[in-house]
């Protein structure tokens, strides 16, 4: 569950991530098929090299290691099959798993699973794993939120708010997620005078 939903289990922006995360999964796993195969030695590694010539496995058995579409199927697959038993607890069986169908099967009921599912935040949260270690490995990190300062915006008499604002890469338009003050590029000079510390 999560600390900020006003109401249901998850909030909009962690409902937001789970459904964009529910879409790329599948092509994310597609990628890692261009991954499977190890990296080529060129004649001079091979002149080079002084070890005892021997059999090597034909795909990276280390990307194998840390993502395995059988698994992430499964895992997809499980969610699917519990929405549904807890949703439709009269309806028998579950269709066979397939990464993209559940994924976009779960990105279709996502808005009674944010409002009724006890799980949903389980469920945010294995997917958020899968996720990440599939990008570990086509070497696309999921974008972090920038620290950008504190929020200077008066809240009571002579009380600033001073909540951490912080923003995704490429967003200009900066909103305080307690207070909810934006700021737009035209504020940046004078967000950054009133900074703590500022000179």
């Amino acid at each position: 569950m999560c600390g900020n939903a006003a109401s249901g289990y998850l909030c909009n922006r962690h409902k937001d991530k789970l459904a964009a995360r529910l879409r790329e999964l599948p092509t994310l796993y597609r990628e890692v098929i261009e991954c499977l195969v190890p990296r080529r030695t060129g004649w001079a590694d091979i002149v080079a090299s002084h070890a005892a010539a021997g059999p090597r496995s034909p795909i990276n058995e280390d990307v194998i290691d840390t993502v395995n579409w059988a698994r992430a199927t499964e895992v997809i697959h499980s969610w699917r099959a519990d929405v549904r038993r807890v949703r439709w607890p009269h309806r028998e069986g579950t269709p066979p798993a397939r990464l993209d169908d559940d994924c976009r099967w779960l990105a279709q009921e996502l808005d009674w699973i944010v409002m009724q599912y006890p799980a949903a935040g389980d469920l945010a949260r294995e997917v958020a794993e899968l996720n990440s270690a599939v990008r570990s490995v086509v070497g696309d990190p999921e974008p972090r939120p920038q620290r950008i300062g504190y929020c200077v915006a008066l809240v009571g008499e002579g009380i600033v708010c001073g909540a951490v604002i912080s923003r995704m890469p490429g967003e200009t338009r900066l909103t305080c997620g307690w207070c909810g003050t934006v700021y737009g590029p035209e504020d940046y000079l004078t967000l950054r005078h009133f900074q703590p510390g500022a000179a």
